[in-house]
């Protein structure tokens, strides 16, 4: 059988992709090594973050790269091997750090953060995810009166966004989460039109099986090669050989290695995170997903348990597991909610695609006709995988765009 389309990729980017592809009157076949869900999108921290209107630029300041350097921060830390293999692409990241650059390329992200809950609706209304979804925000809380203040100026600003907030004192704090202690911390802000997802694994696979109701096809298969077939593609796996019209790469951190050898070499990088669940108990019950702004983790009410999210590891894709800064993190953890007894006997962890912008690629190749792109989201795939999605089909099938994709072209980094 020879489908219209092939995507690589069962992360919420890929699954999104697919099903708007086959809502859309496509025949569509969706490879990944492991089923939707089952990979990157399960270990978030499993929000729909409207109010993520901000970039992560590099840090410039001294005072903040000498807090980094030491390698003991529970927001971020990195392997030396990483660093030497991706040091061209950190490069041009503190190139594109500056602030005017950063301005800019803000102004481009927020076209996509805009739509992103709206986009999420229309597939869970779709695939009957109402379940998984809570929509009254989450809690940033901060520990220092000068964070606070920017923060508070910032969310301000945001309102020209459409980001809905309220500001809160630690009384305010309590009632909202009365298990929790606050001490140390000096108030919060609530994004109120961001949303919560207790299980982002099943939001994905709700995601899928609706592809599969619509007709779509998934098959768990290991991509080994990818080759020009006339006007078309050939997709050779482990176990199979599939044909189609057109290709889609929304394989995330695995991308790159996929379009190389077609003589694409983008400057994706990986940065990995950790989380643990631990048993919800009557003493540490949350309702809201609490991010520690100044320590950089997140506490999270899930189907499996209270998880703790971890910020980011600058890391290879093969390194082994290095818990250390989970332990970090766990001690602040514990202080803030009673966490006794972990779900699992090993934490996740998994890797985010990231690029030296700090936006996705989305959209064709330059060198092949028939072939597109969707990946490099860093922390935000989950949050802007439907609306990428939509994205991609409307280039796909020549229909008018939501918004203007030139500034998430693939080309943008040939022109260097």
């Amino acid at each position: 059988m020879r489908y219209e389309v092939i995507v690589i990729g069962a992360g919420m980017v890929g699954t999104s992709v697919a099903w708007h592809l086959q809502k859309n009157s496509s025949q569509v076949l969706m490879l990944d090594k492991k089923l939707p869900g089952s990979e990157t999108s399960y270990g978030n921290a499993g929000l729909i973050q409207r109010e993520a209107i901000h970039t992560h630029p590099f840090p410039r300041q001294l005072t903040e790269m000498i807090r980094v350097l030491p390698n003991q921060g529970t927001d971020i830390r990195y392997r030396i091997p990483a660093i030497l293999r991706y040091h061209q692409a950190l490069l041009q990241y503190w190139k594109y750090s500056v602030p005017a650059t950063v301005k800019q390329i803000e102004s481009e992200w927020q076209t996509l953060i805009a739509h992103c809950t709206s986009e999420h609706q229309t597939m869970i209304s779709a695939s009957g995810a109402d379940e998984l979804i809570t929509r009254d925000g989450w809690l940033q809380l901060h520990r220092s009166e000068e964070t606070f203040k920017e923060a508070q100026a910032s969310a301000i600003d945001a309102r020209n966004q459409g980001v809905e907030h309220n500001v809160l004192n630690l009384k305010e704090l309590k009632a909202m989460e009365p298990s929790a202690n606050f001490e140390g911390f000096v108030g919060a802000i609530h994004w109120k039109n961001s949303w919560q997802v207790s299980n982002p694994s099943s939001l994905v696979k709700a995601y899928a099986k609706n592809f599969q109701e619509m007709g779509g096809t998934i098959k768990e298969s290991d991509v080994k090669e990818i080759v020009q077939d006339g006007e078309g593609w050939k997709v050779i796996t482990d176990n199979d050989t599939y044909y189609s019209d057109k290709l889609v790469i929304a394989a995330g951190p695995w991308s790159n290695d996929l379009i190389k050898p077609l003589g694409y070499n983008l400057p994706l990088f990986p940065m990995r995170g950790y989380h643990q669940h631990f048993k919800v108990t009557e003493k540490n019950t949350i309702n809201h997903s609490m991010f520690d702004m100044d320590k950089g983790f997140v506490m999270g009410p899930m189907q499996q348990g209270i998880r703790i999210t971890t910020g980011a590891e600058m890391t290879t894709m093969d390194a082994p597991k290095n818990f250390g800064q989970l332990k970090t993190v766990l001690k602040l953890a514990r202080k803030i909610l009673p966490l006794e007894d972990a779900v699992e006997s090993e934490a996740w962890a998994g890797s985010r695609p990231c690029m030296p912008d700090m936006k996705p690629v989305i959209g064709p190749a330059d060198k092949h006709d028939k072939l597109w792109f969707a990946f490099g989201h860093s922390h935000q795939g989950f949050t802007l995988g439907p609306m990428t999605g939509r994205l991609v089909e409307e280039m796909i099938h020549d229909k008018p765009l939501l918004v203007d994709v030139a500034p998430f072209s693939a080309q943008r980094f040939s022109k260097k």
